[in-house]
């Protein structure tokens, strides 16, 4: 059995629909089932159990043997969530029982991490393991990502294979449910359907342009596509970036959801909301060649092709993967 958490999820469902087209239908999937609306994720996949997730560490003790692997997708992601607790419960704690009962059975495990341990970006974006201990995340959620991650680099008892995957801007079916945290392409295709025209947050930094805040946006097909690989090849286990390795503006994010919606571009600028101006992150860029070191060499789809499809063939329908 592969066990999924975070099943009803964005990443977690879109692994589950995968799964099943690679012809793998002995899923477990974990996750609390509790919003209607991240349930319709789920409809037509093929899985052998669902498992709440206040109940599956001890369900894993019970059932470890039957376990061929882990994917450890589950965890709160809101970013303007500033409640620590909230964060040291389910992503901390939560996250460090999953690791200690795959340690504990020889279960092989993929968990993610996220871009938001790197902060402001004042190191840099390798995925060294040196580098860990000093990044600066720039809110709880990124804390408790990052405190995960030192934890696990201060395990001597590991799984006989894991993989943390630091995941940059993914964007792709099956967000529906995510509200203010879905993806700006989401976003962007709401508005304008409702609008006409897009609001994009004013650069507040000196230097860079309204508009022209950069991130690296992965989408959702290619990042299951790594961790596909991973579950089959298993190379060095560590921590990996997981991005395409080239940051693009949000201005031709907009202008490409404007294309792929056959419309001319119309777009007004805004000042950043005050609750998260000073956490907001201008630029971040994947480091990738420890991936490509460790043998994948499957190439991203550009901006202009992920958008093209997440549009045409899920958002302009509300199709779901």
């Amino acid at each position: 059995m592969i066990i999924i958490t975070g099943a009803a999820g964005f990443i977690g469902s879109y692994l589950t629909g995968f799964m099943n087209n690679q012809g793998l239908g002995n899923l477990v999937l974990v996750d609390s089932f509790d919003n209607e609306l991240k349930n319709k994720n789920l409809l037509n996949k093929e899985y052998l159990l669902k498992i709440n997730r206040e109940n599956f560490i001890a369900w894993l003790e019970e059932h470890h043997n039957q376990v061929e692997f882990v994917i450890h997708l589950g965890a709160r992601t809101n970013t303007a969530e500033f409640d620590k607790t909230v964060f040291d419960r389910l992503n901390l704690g939560y996250s460090r029982h999953v690791w200690q009962t795959c340690s504990r059975h020889f279960i092989p495990l993929i968990y993610a991490s996220s871009a938001a341990t790197y902060g402001s970006g004042e190191l840099g974006y390798r995925d060294d393991h040196e580098v860990v201990r000093n990044l600066k995340p720039l809110n709880p959620y990124g804390e408790s990502k990052n405190d995960f991650d030192k934890w696990v680099l201060d395990q001597h008892e590991v799984p006989p294979f894991w993989a943390g995957l630091k995941f940059f801007n993914v964007y792709g079916p099956n967000e529906y449910h995510k509200g203010r945290m879905a993806s700006v392409v989401l976003h962007a295709f709401n508005q304008i359907s409702q609008t006409g025209m897009m609001k994009l947050f004013r650069s507040h930094i000196p230097g860079i342009s309204d508009g022209g805040q950069s991130r690296d946006f992965i989408y959702v097909k290619d990042l299951i596509e790594v961790i596909h690989w991973l579950y089959i090849n298993r190379p060095a286990s560590g921590i990996y970036n997981l991005g395409t390795g080239k940051a693009r503006t949000f201005l031709d994010l907009t202008k490409s959801t404007f294309n792929a919606m056959y419309l001319e571009p119309m777009i007004e600028f805004i000042d950043t909301p005050l609750d998260i101006r000073d956490k907001y992150q201008y630029f971040t860029e994947a480091r990738m060649e420890k991936l490509r070191l460790a043998g994948y060499t499957k190439e991203f789809q550009s901006l202009e092709q992920g958008i093209d499809d997440y549009v045409r063939n899920y958002l302009a329908n509300n199709n779901y993967y």
